[in-house]
């Protein structure tokens, strides 16, 4: 216990901890994608998990992990400056009420799961839609627990307790990958469900017993008229409609990929998972290392130290992420064939993922610096401009979504050049590499709208108390 309780000093010491965590997370998460490759392939079955994902994501996301646990961090941080006591009380009272919450919007979701997946998978029919549905359904479970156990991440990063709220996503991936092991064989693809319910069990599990030693109770409180709450849903209700236009627009990606040929959403997601070790390793490393130090700077008015944390920061993100980046791009299809092509996942699955993976390599920069420029805008309790930064970037994204796996379909320059840079002239199902392409370019316009909007803001402030 003394030893996941240890507290991380510095920004540098803090992503170092979350970045090798991330590393052997990402080594996990290699074995899961590899182990899902050889034993389904890429086809029905696991179009039908990946599918089922999107409605749970979008609560864990939208409504609780992503929204609600980034206003926690600098409105904890203001009540701890004050008082212990006062801060505990106020994060006792939102726990309540967010498992309230995320228990009554599941409810209500999982009642109405066939006519939602209606609407995100309008290409599945018959038994397909069936499975979807019964997956779905099953994932809600999902939400409930991780979203809990998110508000307790944010709480123990306050206290730099970095190590174990790293070891969390290496539980989940441990129950993932139990499901394929031990549940998938005995229940079939309805078992991966329950592995991420298990995942998400193991997620909350390990963090609360350094949330008791840190100081935590708990108690019976469930007070809507909180003040601390109500700063919550005020920063909260912007960064949902943010994290909403970033979650639909995989929802439209799963909606034209289920209408694409057999396979297209499983490949997608195979490339998307293997691109998202990088970001984890910069982009969301050093940014959640360094977002408590740039709440606590903002808090106590020293805007110089919050400026330098936030530029020296931003650099070492590039100075990771570009190099990274390249070697994924120039390696795609040696790193897709030594993690994927196994079992049932053949040449056509390993060249088409790889070219997808090659799309997404080229914005993983722009992600990378979206994470820590939006941590910047909450740190100073402004949720409104990111917002509007991932709507703009949300409607670029569905735009060229359509536009890209249009000009993808029949013979053209375009066409033509971008399948014989990739290597993929012969090949079917090409289509379903513009689906990354369009995320990479809106996330690059994203940076840029987001860079152009912290400059003019920074520029107001006050460099008197340095």
């Amino acid at each position: 216990m003394n030893v996941l309780n240890i507290q991380t000093k510095s920004i540098t010491s803090a992503a170092f901890v979350l970045g090798a965590a991330s590393g052997f997370s990402a080594l996990l998460g290699f074995l899961r994608d590899r182990l899902l490759a050889s034993r389904f392939g890429a086809g029905n079955e696991l179009d039908v998990y990946y599918a089922a994902f999107r409605i749970p994501d979008f609560i864990s996301m939208v409504l609780i992990m992503g929204s609600i646990s980034a206003a926690v961090v600098p409105i904890f941080s203001s009540h701890l400056i004050k008082s212990r006591e006062e801060a505990w009380n106020f994060f006792s009272n939102l726990l309540n009420l967010i498992l309230l919450f995320s228990v009554l919007i599941s409810a209500v979701l999982f009642i109405f799961t066939p006519q939602l997946m209606n609407l995100i998978t309008p290409g599945f029919s018959g038994e397909k839609k069936d499975l979807v549905v019964l997956l779905t359904r099953i994932m809600f479970l999902s939400p409930i627990i991780l979203g809990t156990s998110n508000i307790i991440t944010s709480v123990l990063q306050v206290f730099r307790r970095f190590l174990i709220t790293s070891l969390a996503p290496i539980m989940y991936n441990v129950g993932i990958i139990s499901g394929i092991l031990f549940f998938a064989p005995r229940m079939g693809i309805v078992g991966l469900a329950w592995g991420v319910v298990l995942g998400a069990a193991l997620h909350f599990l390990i963090q609360l017993p350094v949330l008791f030693k840190v100081g935590f109770k708990i108690k019976k409180v469930l007070s809507f008229a909180d003040s601390g709450f109500r700063e919550v849903l005020r920063l909260t209700i912007p960064r949902s409609i943010g994290l909403a236009s970033t979650q639909i627009n995989f929802i439209v990606v799963t909606a034209i990929a289920s209408t694409l040929s057999a396979g297209s959403l499983t490949v997608f997601s195979l490339s998307e998972s293997l691109s998202r070790p990088l970001l984890i390793l910069t982009g969301i490393s050093f940014s959640t290392a360094a977002f408590p130090q740039l709440a606590l700077s903002f808090s106590k008015e020293k805007r110089g130290k919050f400026l330098d944390i936030y530029s020296k920061t931003f650099s070492k993100i590039v100075l990771f992420i570009v190099p990274l980046s390249l070697a994924l791009f120039f390696l795609r299809n040696f790193i897709v064939d030594i993690i994927l092509r196994v079992g049932k996942f053949g040449l056509a699955d390993s060249r088409l993922t790889a070219a997808c993976l090659a799309m997404f390599a080229i914005g993983l920069f722009a992600r990378s610096l979206i994470l820590l420029t939006v941590k910047a805008f909450y740190a100073i309790r402004d949720t409104k401009t990111p917002a509007l930064a991932s709507i703009l970037a949300m409607a670029v994204n569905i735009v060229l979504s359509f536009l890209f796996i249009h000009l993808l379909s029949f013979q053209n320059p375009f066409q033509k050049l971008l399948t014989s840079f990739l290597g993929l002239t012969g090949f079917e199902g090409i289509k379903i590499i513009g689906l990354p392409l369009a995320l990479s370019v809106s996330a690059i316009f994203q940076i840029l709208i987001l860079f152009i909007l912290f400059k003019r803001k920074i520029n107001k402030f006050d460099e008197k108390n340095p």
